[in-house]
């Protein structure tokens, strides 16, 4: 390991214990301390591996093992693991494969199939939007160099479904967030992640150009189908043949979704990403509960989500498991030397506001860290500082 890395992975313990101390009290991080203190929690797995080649699998069980076993979650079930694949397969940092800087590991995705299999699951279906195009999802990764049938091969039933339309379902259907919703009253998806018992969501421990950090949570954003919500979606109708992004809906809130979906609470109102984009995440987990999380920081990038000028390879040697998103989000901010709790112009959310306390204060889960239980390798000892 060279300087650069000591660098990164080292901290002093008091300045550890300092950011233990202060996550309950940062500055405007939230009005409501009652509302954070009833926030549940749940514990979070922590394991180090070094790299993909390291037995992950075995990492992964024991992961599960220390958060209690998934055998009740997953026996005779459904298991839909929402993987994050951000931006094109052609979209690389330094030549690399995008799985080996933003896109989850294909070494992940089949360890958790296979463990899955093994606990008694009825069929895993790996599930994403891809980037600005409708070819299968099997098609889709294989351009990164995914081995399709290797995955395949992970579990008895393995399936295989972009998102970014109605794909082969026959009907999109509707997600309520229910009371307290910041942007949306509902979401219109594709059928898929309502035909499943657990959802699982696969992310990449990453910093994200607006949102700070993108983690299990912010991965849920692709769960949107850009038929509906991207810049080319019909006025009244889904375009089943969407050709962009979707952040004219989303990030800036020029433009509504196809008519035929609820519309934003008050659309014209707020046309700030980093006001907007916290809230769009909190609405979408509230729609879409996440049973587990897993986040690969194995390899990863700093700087941004996709490939840019002020990006660069990182190698955290880390894998993140948890049973409450923003519990196991706000351990994962952690190990990348940010506070949790910080405030908007903070280090971790420099252009946002905290999308881990906007969850918290809804009630979907705990952000501070003196309540969240965390087993296997501590936070000190995995900590990888993503803005050294």
């Amino acid at each position: 390991m060279g300087a650069r890395d000591l660098r990164f992975t080292c901290m002093r313990r008091r300045e550890w214990l300092a950011l233990v101390a202060a996550t309950p009290l940062v500055k405007g991080a939230t009005d409501d301390q009652s509302a954070a203190n009833s926030a549940p929690s749940a514990p979070v797995a922590i394991a180090k591996a070094a790299s993909y080649n390291d037995d992950v699998t075995v990492q992964l069980k024991t992961m599960f093992d220390r958060l209690g076993g998934i055998e009740k979650l997953v026996k005779n079930k459904t298991v839909t693991v929402k993987l994050n694949l951000t931006g094109a397969p052609t979209n690389r940092l330094d030549g690399r494969p995008p799985q080996f800087t933003h896109w989850a590991h294909p070494a992940v995705a089949g360890a958790a199939a296979y463990l899955f299999d093994r606990a008694g699951a009825k069929r895993v279906r790996f599930v994403e939007s891809g980037a600005n195009t409708t070819m299968a999802l099997e098609e889709f990764i294989s351009k990164a160099g995914w081995d399709v049938n290797a995955l395949r091969s992970a579990a008895k039933i393995v399936e295989f479904e972009n998102t970014v339309n109605l794909g082969k379902g026959k009907k999109y259907v509707r997600m309520p967030v229910g009371p307290g919703a910041y942007m949306f009253p509902a979401w219109d998806v594709n059928q898929v992640y309502a035909d499943t018992d657990v959802f699982v969501s696969m992310a990449k421990l990453k910093n994200h150009a607006i949102c700070g950090v993108t983690l299990s949570m912010k991965n849920l954003y692709g769960c949107t189908p850009a038929s509906i919500y991207g810049s080319d979606a019909g006025v009244d109708e889904p375009n089943e043949n969407p050709n962009s992004n979707r952040a004219a809906v989303g990030h800036m809130g020029n433009r509504a979704p196809a008519k035929c979906s609820p519309g934003e609470l008050a659309f014209g109102a707020n046309h700030d990403p980093g006001y907007r984009m916290p809230r769009v995440i909190s609405d979408l987990v509230a729609a879409m509960p996440i049973h587990l999380s897993i986040i690969d920081g194995i390899e990863s990038m700093a700087g941004a989500e996709l490939p840019r000028a002020n990006t660069r390879a990182v190698k955290p040697g880390v894998l993140i498991a948890g049973l409450n998103p923003v519990c196991t989000d706000s351990v994962a901010a952690a190990v990348m030397g940010y506070n949790p709790r910080a405030s908007r112009g903070e280090p971790g959310f420099p252009k946002c506001d905290n999308q881990l306390v906007l969850a918290e204060q809804r009630g979907l889960g705990s952000c501070d860290l003196k309540r969240i239980d965390v087993r296997g390798v501590s936070i000190e000892q995995a900590l990888y500082k993503y803005d050294a």
